[in-house]
C-alpha cells in the first residue's frame, strides 16, 4: 500500500467519525425533545424489520463500518501478536548469534594460540633434530677414529681353543706373504673373533686385530692384493652405519670407473676426479 492509499483510507475514515459524531449529536437532541420511553430488553434486542437503518454518506451502514473497523482491529491483532513472537524469536536467535560470535572469537583465539604453539614447537622439533643428526654423526665419526687402526680378517678357518693373534700372525706370513721377522715384529693390541660362537654355522667368525701402530696396519693391509681370488679378504673395521654408506657408494664408484672417471672411497664419501660425490638421494649424510 503506497501513501497516496493510506491517505485517503484515513480520510474515509474521519468522515465515517465526524458523521457519528454528528448522528450521536442528533440523536440526543430527539431525546432531550420526546418523552422517554421505557424499552425492555426484548425490544431493544429486536427492531422491526422496516425500521429505518442510518447510514453513511458512502451508502454502508453505520453497523457495517463498524463491522469492518472490528475486523481490520482484530486483523492488527493477529498480525501485531505475530510481530511479537517474531520479535522474541529475533531477540533469542540474535542471543544466540552473539553468544556463537563470543564462542568463535575465543576459539579463533584459541587457535592462533595453539598455532603459534605448533610453529615454537615445529621449531623446536627441527632444531632438535638437527641437534641429534649432528650428535650421530659425532658419534659415529668417534667410532671410526677408535677403529682406525683395526683390521678385520674373514675366512680364517676357526679351531677350538685357537689363539686369535697367532693364528693371524700365521695368516699374514702365509697369504700375505709379509717377512717373518717384519711378522714377529707387529704389535697387536687386541685380538678376537667377533661375535659369539654358533653352533652349526660353517663360515668362520671373522677376526678383528687393533695394532699398536698405524704404519703397521698399513702394511699389513696394503698386502691384501695378494688374496684375489681366495676367499679370504682384509678390510677396514667400520661401525654399521658407514658399512651400509659404503654399500650405496660401491656400486657408484664402479659406474664412475666404467665411465673413465677416477674414483675413490674415503670411509662414506665418494671423491670423484677429486671433488667430493654429492646426491641427496643417495647421500642424504652429507646434507
Amino acid at each position: 500500500m503506497n501513501s497516496e492509499d493510506s491517505e485517503g483510507n484515513l480520510e474515509t475514515l474521519q468522515e465515517y467519525i465526524d458523521w457519528c459524531f454528528d448522528v450521536i449529536v442528533m440523536k440526543k437532541n430527539q431525546n432531550a425533545c420526546s418523552p422517554v420511553k421505557s424499552e425492555t430488553p426484548s425490544s431493544k434486542r429486536s427492531r422491526p424489520a422496516d425500521s429505518p437503518e442510518i447510514t453513511s454518506p458512502t451508502g454502508k451502514s453505520f453497523t457495517d463500518i463498524l463491522d469492518s473497523i472490528d475486523k481490520r482491529l482484530s486483523s492488527f491483532d493477529v498480525r501485531l501478536s505475530l510481530v511479537e513472537i517474531l520479535h522474541r524469536e529475533f531477540k533469542s536467535l540474535r542471543e544466540s548469534l552473539e553468544f556463537s560470535q563470543q564462542q568463535v572469537e575465543t576459539l579463533a583465539a584459541e587457535n592462533a594460540s595453539l598455532r603459534d604453539s605448533v610453529k615454537s614447537l615445529t621449531e623446536n622439533v627441527t632444531h632438535l633434530n638437527e641437534e641429534n643428526k649432528k650428535i650421530k654423526e659425532t658419534v659415529i665419526d668417534l667410532q671410526a677414529r677408535s677403529m682406525r687402526d683395526n683390521l678385520v680378517f674373514s675366512g680364517i678357518p676357526e679351531s677350538a681353543e685357537e689363539d686369535a693373534e697367532a693364528t693371524v700372525k700365521s695368516f699374514i706370513k702365509t697369504y700375505l706373504k709379509l717377512p717373518e721377522d717384519t711378522v714377529e715384529n707387529i704389535c697387536f693390541k687386541r685380538v678376537h673373533r667377533l661375535g659369539a660362537k654358533k653352533s652349526g654355522t660353517p663360515r668362520p667368525r671373522p677376526i678383528v686385530a687393533k695394532f699398536g701402530y698405524f704404519k703397521q696396519k698399513e702394511q699389513v693391509k696394503s698386502r691384501g692384493r695378494e688374496l684375489k681370488g681366495t676367499d679370504f679378504s682384509v678390510n677396514d673395521q667400520f661401525p654399521k652405519e658407514i658399512l651400509e654408506r659404503r654399500k650405496v657408494l660401491f656400486p657408484i664408484r664402479r659406474s664412475l670407473i666404467q665411465k673413465g672417471s677416477r674414483a675413490v672411497i674415503a670411509v662414506d664419501r665418494l671423491y670423484m676426479d677429486g671433488r667430493l660425490y654429492r646426491d641427496l638421494s643417495t647421500t642424504p649424510w652429507l646434507y
